[in-house]
């Protein structure tokens, strides 16, 4: 039966799903924080869980009924446990900026300092941009990347940390292409008395498949989104590796030491949210047991290989790419000496089938919404079964758009190429649409 039959109901919505499955299919993903989600990941979320209300955590919910959705959670929580080993996990968050904002209403105050890592250096809007609530909130400071190097240096972060003294210390980014340093972290926010929070957003599920550094014996708190190498349902999620008593000597009224655990827990609720989304938190422990096999681990590796491999091209065709070159799955490519910006480029590329994202380089001259450089990540294309051979040809192609980004004849030779490339790695082949 096809897909869209569900819903013939509404010829409309089921057009626009049609279309954007075609555009998906016959494109290159190269958006770092996009992949996609397995068959079984993509029908639990469409599932009657929706209908269920279930304010408050297992065991301790608002409304009755809540029996079976108590076991749907605690299955999620069990296995992202597992999967990271870690003692404390909350599955709850809607999104990674929502787990951010739960820590942040958990462990502070309204006016309390956070040194984050500077948005238009590689960071994230929820860790202190102006714009946010994480900048309207809380009193943000910022650490970058050194202009030689590209990559942070972390003598300038424990320096930043000594003369800002903040109560949060955040490490993570949307645009870095380099591993963390996360017990040199530790140690500067052991020095200042701060804590530690490490944003895993992009890199997790290298994390997951230990291709990167673990934060869990190094951080206070671990935030994550499960949608990009994660490869699960857009959603959000909060860890610890340790849960301990808060460090603030809260107790309960019998004076009992308040653990981390029922903070970080009660900043999502009742903090942030009301009724958690159980047909995506479902779809969260599906793909966190997806996560938990060898096969995962061997997607990790390819993930990497990948990106290293497009890195390398980048850089022999003369591309300038942030920090030289890659240690996860994205790379951030400045676009300065090729003589033309972010949004001309991305446009250009979008045009033959080939979907990046303009993205702000260190101390960029060019605004937001034109940016002099490209973000590309591997994530997508891997999943899609491409590999080190179709990466030096994406590569070519984006090289050939670039050189000649107003050329329609160009844009459509080179889409036919990535098309015919696409259609060897099928996408939802069991999906008829």
């Amino acid at each position: 039966m096809p897909f869209f039959d569900f819903i013939q109901a509404d010829p409309q919505v089921a057009q626009l799903l049609a279309s954007e499955l075609d555009r998906q299919r016959r494109g290159v993903e190269l958006i770092a924080s996009e992949n996609f989600t397995s068959n079984a990941v993509m029908r639990t979320m469409g599932t009657w869980l929706t209908n269920k209300y279930a304010e408050g955590y297992p065991g301790r919910r608002y409304y009755g009924g809540c029996e079976v959705v108590d076991e749907v959670e605690q299955l999620a929580i069990d296995r992202l446990k597992e999967l990271f080993g870690v003692e404390y996990a909350n599955v709850q968050p809607h999104s990674g900026a929502q787990a951010n904002a739960a820590v942040f209403l958990a462990v502070l105050n309204p006016g309390d300092k956070v040194l984050g890592f500077d948005l238009s250096h590689g960071g994230h809007l929820s860790h202190g941009s102006p714009v946010n609530f994480s900048g309207k909130v809380y009193r943000a400071t910022f650490y970058g990347v050194s202009r030689e190097t590209g990559q942070i240096d972390m003598d300038v972060v424990a320096e930043t940390a000594r003369k800002e003294r903040p109560k949060l210390i955040v490490c993570g980014a949307s645009a870095y292409a380099r591993d963390w340093d996360y017990a040199r972290f530790r140690a500067i926010a052991d020095e200042v008395g701060a804590l530690l929070l490490a944003d895993i957003a992009h890199p997790a599920g290298l994390i997951a498949g230990k291709h990167l550094a673990d934060p869990a014996p190094w951080v206070d708190i671990i935030t994550s989104t499960t949608h990009k190498t994660l490869r699960g349902p857009r959603g959000g999620i909060i860890m610890m590796g340790k849960d301990k008593d808060n460090p603030w000597g809260r107790t309960t009224k019998k004076g009992a030491p308040i653990q981390m655990s029922a903070i970080l827990n009660s900043g999502v609720f009742p903090g942030m949210q009301g009724g958690p989304l159980e047909h995506v938190i479902a779809a969260k422990a599906v793909a966190f047991g997806e996560a938990l096999l060898p096969s995962f681990r061997t997607y990790g590796a390819q993930v990497m290989a990948n990106a290293h491999t497009m890195a390398e091209a980048f850089v022999n065709r003369g591309y300038q790419l942030v920090s030289g070159g890659t240690d996860n799955h994205l790379m951030l490519i400045d676009l300065s000496n090729k003589n033309v910006n972010g949004k001309i480029a991305e446009k250009a590329l979008g045009q033959a089938d080939i979907t990046v994202n303009k993205n702000m380089v260190p101390f960029d001259t060019q605004s937001p919404m034109v940016t002099s450089g490209i973000r590309i990540g591997t994530a997508a294309i891997t999943t899609r079964g491409l590999k080190e051979a179709q990466c030096v040809q994406i590569v070519d192609w984006i090289d050939a758009l670039i050189q000649k980004p107003e050329d329609e004849q160009v844009q459509a030779s080179i889409r036919k190429e990535v098309n015919g490339l696409m259609s060897q790695f099928p996408l939802y082949p069991s999906i008829q649409g």
